[in-house]
């Protein structure tokens, strides 16, 4: 058929949901295999393939949007939903999270002392790096919706100086995350207080980072003309993205930093 008559988008046949499975799980064998025989080759064998996948898929995806023109309203309209979804999945993700917490800390149990953090655990003071992070997470948002209300407003120049500065707070924020991790007293083997710090802020964590990318792409597509004030899709999936990550943080903060200290 050399003419559609519907506003959908078929996409064509593509490798990289195959390749990119295939990366996360040779990433993450490759994550056992350094854990346990501290050789790191086929982790970065896997995730040289994830960012080999991720840099071909988004171009892909770009040239379906941007040079094509498959992306009409439906399409949009679809892609926003999805996004919603997918969204809400990652609230459900962290709840599991917060309940652990939760679930522990309000009613200690015997073998932790009965007490919360438990005995010998010296937690993070919430004044310190904690504090700093959520300034600069709540800037982040600030500058992030300057950026959008710039591009409503056709002004390109504006939004990719507030683009690129909620960048380089995203960035910032990992940078002084990595650093309160490595200067932590305890590791995620001690008690449920360990493993609920780490597996509820690391995980933050990896969403910072990749809202970082999404935005970062954002930025390099904008500036490369590829948006205007009626179509920047991609760049408002980042935003409602940063700031899903900037409520999550304003939770961490005063649940696990704050009233957990």
């Amino acid at each position: 058929m050399l003419k559609q008559f519907h506003p959908y988008h078929l996409v064509n046949q593509s490798p990289w949901p195959l390749t990119g499975a295939l990366g996360v799980m040779t990433m993450m064998i490759g994550l056992m295999e350094w854990i346990y025989m501290k050789s790191m080759v086929m982790m970065m064998l896997g995730i040289i393939i994830i960012i080999m996948t991720m840099i071909q898929w988004w171009r892909d995806v770009t040239r379906e949007s941007t040079f094509q023109g498959h992306h009409t309203l439906k399409v949009i309209n679809g892609l926003r939903w999805g996004m919603i979804l997918f969204i809400t999945s990652e609230v459900m993700f962290f709840l599991s999270f917060f309940w652990a917490f939760f679930h522990s800390s309000l009613s200690p149990s015997m073998e932790i002392g009965m007490m919360w953090p438990p005995k010998g655990i010296n937690s993070f003071n919430p004044m310190h790096i904690p504090l700093l992070n959520t300034l600069i997470l709540l800037s982040s948002g600030i500058s992030v919706t300057w950026s959008h209300h710039s591009i409503i407003n056709s002004n390109i120049k504006n939004s990719l100086l507030a683009l690129f500065m909620t960048v380089m707070l995203g960035m910032y924020f990992s940078l002084l995350q990595g650093w309160e991790y490595w200067s932590a007293h305890f590791t995620m083997a001690d008690s449920v207080y360990g493993s609920t710090f780490f597996m509820a802020t690391g995980f933050h964590g990896i969403h910072v980072l990749i809202g970082s990318i999404f935005l970062l792409i954002s930025f390099i597509r904008m500036n490369k003309m590829h948006m205007s004030n009626n179509h920047h899709l991609g760049f408002e999936a980042a935003i409602w993205y940063w700031h899903f990550v900037d409520i999550v943080w304003l939770f961490l903060y005063s649940s696990i930093y704050w009233w957990g200290y």
